[in-house]
């Protein structure tokens, strides 16, 4: 298998910029996905990877060659794509067997091969079959088993799962993390979904117009976000932004709604009144008889859970996500818990940590830079 390196990666079309110096290290046998919404270059970071496009700078290392400009074919790379890409005139072992054959191995180690994989993704009994007698998640699986035959040092997936319903998605998905665990290559996966992100990466890199916004494991962006657009994007239903100001010396935000809120983990540093955005996510709010007042203009029952849609005093939007039914009633007060608030600054969007934490981060860092 083979460690990857994305050194500078950046790429142009004409006068845009798509890729703007991309830094990326994936660890051997590690599985790091890229997510983002529509446009934000992460299929354009596949491709480049996989040789489909060439960078405007920066370099491509995977197991410490340098394969920018390698051609596709030379990469020890196998792709497994969103429109699953079979031949329908192939059956389904052809399908399979057809990289090996193009590669000149001997005819008993490509059948060895492709019933290895065959047996491995449940395909042993449809290796006759051609694609069109296939359902949309077998056809991903002889995808998956078109790479694997190929042995290759990295697996690239290019969004593989949108093509199919939600419970099947939800099946490959598990179906995937456990193949990748089981013969553990090194993989770079592709998606818009943040739920696939969060279960099947072992670190995530949330992208944002070409940039990586946070690279970390999924549940540090998902407690730790490092702005507002992390923190808007991973999560559903997606976070509350409270409009607010700093006050007293830096230990508490007063919101434009009114209250007052303390810091639990210590004082920010900033200008008295320094424009803040509190986060905070649906599910850690809390109705409470003596908290804030919320006007409700929706309920939406879910069964196990309940979404409350509301608005503070000031009009600032602000969602609820409650366990079972929610309590009658069209205006409920409810509590925003200090230990759960997620400290933004409002014009940079960047998070701002306790005064403590931030000096403890920078020590590390310093520690880490020159041990």
């Amino acid at each position: 298998m083979g460690a990857l390196e994305l050194r500078g990666l950046a790429k142009q079309f004409g006068s845009v910029t798509v890729l703007h110096g991309v830094d990326l290290a994936v660890g051997d046998g590690e599985m790091v996905v890229v997510v983002g919404a529509s446009g934000c270059g992460k299929s354009t970071l596949l491709r480049l990877v996989a040789g489909l496009e060439q960078p405007s700078r920066g370099k491509v290392v995977l197991d410490g060659r340098d394969i920018t400009a390698r051609d596709p074919a030379e990469r020890d790379i196998a792709m497994v794509f969103q429109n699953y890409a079979l031949y329908p005139h192939m059956s389904v072992f052809d399908n399979m067997a057809y990289g090996l054959r193009i590669r000149h191995l001997p005819r008993a180690e490509i059948a060895t091969r492709v019933h290895e994989a065959a047996a491995l993704l449940g395909l042993e009994e449809l290796l006759v079959r051609k694609p069109r007698a296939l359902s949309g998640g077998q056809r991903q699986r002889v995808a998956m088993g078109r790479a694997i035959v190929r042995e290759p040092k990295l697996f690239l997936f290019d969004e593989p799962l949108s093509n199919l319903d939600a419970k099947l998605r939800v099946q490959m998905r598990a179906e995937i993390k456990r193949l990748q665990r089981r013969l553990g290559v090194t993989t770079l996966y592709v998606t818009h979904d943040q739920v696939e992100a969060m279960t099947l990466g072992d670190r995530l890199v949330v992208m944002r117009e070409g940039r990586a916004a946070q690279a970390a494991t999924p549940m540090e962006v998902f407690s730790r976000p490092a702005d507002t657009y992390v923190a808007g994007f991973i999560g559903a239903p997606a976070m509350n932004f409270l409009p607010a100001r700093l006050t007293e010396h830096g230990r508490a935000a007063a919101l434009d709604a009114g209250p007052l809120l303390a810091f639990a983990d210590g004082p920010r540093d900033g200008e008295e009144g320094r424009r803040l955005a509190i986060g905070i996510r649906p599910e850690h709010v809390r109705l409470d008889p003596e908290g804030i007042p919320l006007a409700v203009d929706l309920l939406e029952p879910l069964g196990s859970e309940t979404l409350l849609h509301g608005r503070l005093s000031d009009a600032t939007p602000l969602v609820v996500k409650l366990a079972g039914p929610a309590p009658t009633g069209e205006r409920f007060t409810v509590n925003l818990p200090p230990a759960a608030m997620h400290v933004f600054d409002a014009d940079t969007g960047r998070r701002l940590e306790a005064a403590s934490e931030a000096a403890e981060l920078a020590l590390l860092a310093g520690q880490a830079a020159t041990g």
